[in-house]
């Protein structure tokens, strides 16, 4: 039986339009007790064991028989030949992305700076990048090379000074691609090893695998549970949920883009979530004709129709502004605006990860190449936060030094706020420097 699209129709004049649209959101985030259970017991046995834990894993989950570490590392020029095997094109579509997405984060490197008071007091910032990060990538069959360049090319801009790439290698089976992207983007060290235990190994450091400051990018419902388990001893970049496109429409553009751009969401997997929202119902039957001619060709439509059918909706809205304002509280990863006159809109949106403005503009330019970072809060997490970027990779320390003159007037306030505290030695520091 051919897979079947039936994503549901909505109308923003229902009077249960917006409970409904809350239940459509809603994602259950929660981990399974049994993985939890798992994960708990990895990461212990990592952090007791170090290497030791690290190759049992391997050889239990990714089923490589290695006896050391040092079988489990690829050198650079591995990497490098993994590169140089490549044919032409592929070659040219990386170096593509790395320069356009380089480009784009070089733009993002923040400045220290600092300024000085009438009394000579002197404030500031300092900005410092992180000393090592480690870089997650699932690998095996599913493999993104995109994803290496996404969060390493940014690390590298911001001036990590060491990055580290775990990647699993099932059964040693190894993606050319992968490797390729990890040469170009400048990978320190590549480590064949994948999971829970790799996110432990990052986050505790083992006898080979140093310590990181932050663990970023993407893994299965096991590597989600760890990373959420070992932050706050090292940072996270996140813990994304399912892939998300909104598209709002206004009737001007193709159909079957529109549905393709549906479709390309819609083939990461089930649970992804592909929302269309337009103000002429016409429209809309057509975008479903489209679905329907189009969704046979795809190589992955039982994914697509799986996804379409149990979270993705063609919503009619009264108008375009409305359809904002329905952005505003989706608060997508993805936000396509394809209508004629999409700058006004731009300006309308305050909750989007990613905005893609104009009809051309798909969203799967800005997976691979167009220069943002591909890495987006989901979950309606855009509402408080940011797509991964050079800034997640640098921290801010502040810059304090006060003057004489800026002692004697700043004391006052701070011994009167530490006493209204009840804090006496705070005051008395501040007052002990008045007096001299």
């Amino acid at each position: 039986m051919s897979a079947v699209a039936k994503p549901r129709r909505l109308s923003s004049r229902d009077p249960e339009f917006l409970s409904t649209l809350d239940g459509l959101l809603a994602f259950d985030d929660s981990t399974d007790e049994a993985i939890e259970r798992t994960v708990a017991e990895i990461l212990m046995q990592v952090r007791t064991l170090g290497d030791g834990a690290v190759l049992e894993y391997t050889r239990r989950f990714d089923r490589l028989p290695a006896t050391a570490m040092v079988e489990l590392e690829l050198r650079p020029a591995e990497l490098a030949a993994a590169f140089a095997a490549l044919a032409s094109a592929q070659q040219q579509a990386l170096e593509t992305a790395a320069y356009r997405i380089r480009v784009y984060h070089e733009r993002q490197k923040a400045d220290s700076w600092e300024y000085t008071e009438a009394d000579g007091t002197r404030l500031g910032q300092k900005v410092t990048p992180l000393d090592r990060v480690g870089l997650y990538v699932p690998g095996g069959k599913a493999s993104y090379p995109s994803s290496v360049l996404m969060n390493a090319i940014p690390a590298k801009v911001a001036g990590v000074g060491e990055l580290i790439m775990v990647v699993p290698t099932p059964g040693g089976e190894r993606n050319p691609l992968v490797l390729a992207a990890a040469h170009l983007a400048g990978v320190d060290r590549v480590f064949t090893i994948g999971g829970a235990q790799a996110v432990a190994a990052l986050a505790y450091g083992t006898q080979t695998i140093p310590q990181v400051d932050k663990i970023v990018g993407p893994g299965n419902a096991y590597v989600a549970a760890a990373k959420r388990r070992v932050f706050g001893t090292v940072g996270i970049d996140m813990v994304a949920g399912p892939s998300e496109v909104l598209i709002i429409a206004d009737g001007s553009s193709d159909p079957d883009w529109v549905a393709m751009d549906l479709f390309a969401q819609a083939e990461h997997d089930e649970m992804a979530q592909s929302i269309l929202l337009c103000p002429d119902a016409a429209y809309i039957e057509r975008v479903v004709a489209s679905i329907d001619r189009l969704l046979p060709e795809m190589p992955r439509r039982e994914v697509i129709a799986a996804s379409l059918s149990g979270r993705g909706a063609l919503i009619q809205v009264t108008d375009l502004d409305e359809a904002c304002v329905i952005a505003n509280r989706i608060a997508p990863e993805h936000l396509e605006l394809a209508v004629a006159d999409p700058r006004p809109l731009v300006a309308r949106i305050r909750h989007a990860g990613a905005i893609f403005i104009g009809p051309y503009t798909s969203e799967s330019l800005g997976d691979y190449c167009a220069g943002p970072d591909h890495v987006l809060p989901t979950s309606r997490s855009a509402r408080f936060s940011s797509p991964l970027g050079v800034y997640d990779f640098q921290k801010r320390t502040s810059l304090i030094e006060v003057s004489a003159a800026g002692a004697r007037g700043l004391g006052p306030v701070a011994s009167v706020m530490a006493r209204g505290e009840g804090l006496i030695a705070h005051a008395r520091a501040a007052e002990l420097r008045m007096e001299k």
